[in-house]
């Protein structure tokens, strides 16, 4: 389960995504684009597949910017 920023896995990920309404656009590569609405914004997330491998959490910081959903919400989950 994710910690902090710690230890989310792509799977992880998509499912917070999913979870909050975005829905895969689609893919290139091994990256996959999610798109949504956050506060009125219309939002395209690029979220990278390697496997079960945990993400960096600077690669997450991205991810939860370019989402606009607040960090403590993203990061309380449990």
């Amino acid at each position: 389960m994710p910690r902090g920023a710690n230890n989310w896995t792509y799977d992880d990920v998509v499912d917070f995504l999913k979870e909050h309404n975005f829905k895969l656009n689609h893919i290139r590569g091994s990256h996959y684009y999610y798109v949504g609405h956050t506060n009125g914004v219309y939002r395209q997330v690029c979220v990278p597949y390697h496997s079960r491998v945990a993400l960096k959490p600077r690669t997450l910081k991205g991810i939860i910017k370019q989402s606009g959903i607040f960090k403590e919400v993203w990061l309380k989950r449990n």
